[in-house]
């Protein structure tokens, strides 16, 4: 059985930092692309980051790019997603996906004061 299982979400101030992390198990981790995605209230699901199996080609949505970084430890089968200078509009449930096929059920990122 695929899971993903991400952790790490909570209420943070505007300016404050997070790090979210995904344990996936039932894969090979190590061969495949993997994303964040996160879905604020009431709008739809916006991709955020992709990183490749090593790590080496790394893209972001332009609305994080400075602030968000995505990374991964293959041996760990974890992803991960350190978030700084964070702002209210970035308030979403995150999602991570290995590829496009599987997802976790997310974990609520919240900023506010």
């Amino acid at each position: 059985e695929v899971q993903l299982v991400e952790s790490g979400g909570g209420l943070v101030q505007p300016g404050g930092s997070l790090t979210l992390s995904c344990a996936v198990s039932g894969i090979t981790f190590g061969t495949w692309d993997m994303n964040w995605f996160r879905q604020a209230p009431g709008k739809g699901p916006e991709w955020v980051s992709t990183i490749d199996p090593d790590g080496g080609n790394i893209i972001y949505t332009d609305s994080v790019q400075g602030r968000f970084t995505i990374s991964r430890d293959n041996a760990k089968n974890t992803l991960y997603l350190r978030m700084s200078s964070l702002k209210p509009e970035d308030t979403a449930v995150y999602y991570c996906a290995g590829g496009m096929h599987y997802w976790g059920k997310g974990t609520l990122v919240t900023v506010s004061s």
